[in-house]
């Protein structure tokens, strides 16, 4: 039985569940509440070292950060795949850029403004709420380019769409429109929401500090 320990708002972790269930496979959630340091208990620090959330556990094996957990799942349990096909070298660095780039760059930079979003009002910045709100809509257009003729990041769908689908499910919440404007994200958005694994996420809770 595998086994995710996992803080529900935690878009990593949200990023995994969406790769378990593409695949089809069962597992135990075993909650870690960050907000209670929970990751920090010695058990919890002998699977990940790091003290951070998702850890995957398949029988003997533990496996942490989204990303490799993500190439443990493909090894281990190859089909459907969420990688495009061996031999396509080009198309699978792409895959794998788009992911980097979702985990390093636009995932965090929503989760800052998430944050500044929950401070009370008369304490938030003006100004790095339009900063951050303008990188965002920067990675829009851009992903709007991207998208030109093509149902998905890669092709098919992939880690390279999984990347981006926590954090784009809250921008409406953040006031800014992820399909004003950009016909390619606005379909690619709503093709993505209509996948099962997608739905899983609706209505999960919004909190800042749960971008680990």
């Amino acid at each position: 039985m595998i086994k995710l320990y996992d803080f529900l708002p935690c878009p990593f972790g949200q990023k995994v569940r969406i790769m378990l269930a593409e695949k089809g496979l069962t597992y135990e959630l075993v909650p870690v509440d960050l907000t209670q340091g929970e990751q920090r208990r010695p058990d919890f620090l002998r699977l990940n070292p790091y003290g951070k959330v998702p850890v995957l556990v398949d029988e003997e094996t533990a496996v942490y950060d989204s990303t490799i957990i993500g190439e443990y799942l493909e090894d281990e349990y190859p089909e459907p795949a969420l990688m495009p096909p061996l031999g396509s070298s080009a198309l699978r660095a792409r895959a794998r850029l788009f992911e980097d780039f979702s985990d390093n760059s636009f995932t965090p930079q929503v989760g800052l403004l998430m944050a500044e979003m929950h401070r009370p009002a008369a304490e938030r910045d003006p100004q790095r709420l339009q900063r951050l709100s303008q990188a965002i809509e920067r990675v829009l257009d851009y992903l709007n380019h991207e998208l030109h003729g093509q149902w998905f990041l890669a092709a098919e769908f992939s880690v390279a769409d999984i990347g981006f689908i926590p954090r784009l499910l809250v921008l409406e919440h953040l006031g800014i429109q992820p399909g004003l404007n950009r016909s390619n994200v606005d379909a690619w958005l709503k093709r993505l929401q209509e996948r099962s694994s997608v739905q899983t996420l609706q209505g999960v809770t919004i909190e800042p500090g749960a971008n680990v």
